[in-house]
């Protein structure tokens, strides 16, 4: 499936009561979507399902905070992110997202499951500057590993001087 990764800068909404839901696998590959989710997304079921979920990646968030949340997820924690979505056809869209891995019966982490809300305004106007750093962070590393690594250590440094444990915990502070 080939996908026009071009941006038009076009914000799209969804509903304060709306629900994206997805699940994915241990890899990240779309188990489940539901209708909110391929309304927003702009994809169809058959698109997504089996997709990589980095097929809604966009390119102005920062890779650290990824980083953050599979490291988080994988360790079976929940966690809580700001993230900044690309449709299929190059508009973007904010969610407040919570991810939760699922367990199988013996116990072991089967995959992962995540709910997404629309996010506050002022949540947001919170995250985006950190965010912007964060990529120029990113972007002035002479390699990907390393300006991943950097605005990671960026952003737990923030994060600690604002008072706050880990990058959920401000989330959730910031989203009440």
């Amino acid at each position: 499936m080939a996908i026009d990764r071009t941006l038009t800068n076009v914000e799209r909404t969804f509903q304060w009561d709306d629900v994206i839901v997805s699940k994915t696998d241990l890899t990240g590959k779309i188990t489940y979507a539901n209708d909110v989710f391929l309304g927003i997304s702009g994809y169809t079921e058959d698109e997504l399902l089996g997709a990589p979920h980095s097929i809604l990646r966009h390119p102005a968030m920062p890779r650290c905070v990824f980083k953050f949340l599979w490291d988080r997820i994988a360790d079976g924690h929940e966690v809580f992110a700001y993230v900044l979505n690309r449709a299929k056809n190059g508009d973007h869209y904010w969610v407040l997202a919570h991810i939760t891995p699922c367990y199988g019966k013996t116990g072991a982490i089967i995959g992962y499951h995540s709910n997404r809300r629309v996010p506050k305004p002022e949540a947001l106007a919170t995250v985006k500057p950190l965010y912007e750093t964060l990529l120029g962070i990113e972007a002035r590393a002479a390699d990907r590993k390393l300006g991943m690594d950097q605005s990671l250590a960026a952003l737990v440094k923030t994060v600690s001087d604002l008072g706050f444990e880990s990058y959920d915990h401000l989330v959730m502070a910031i989203s009440r």
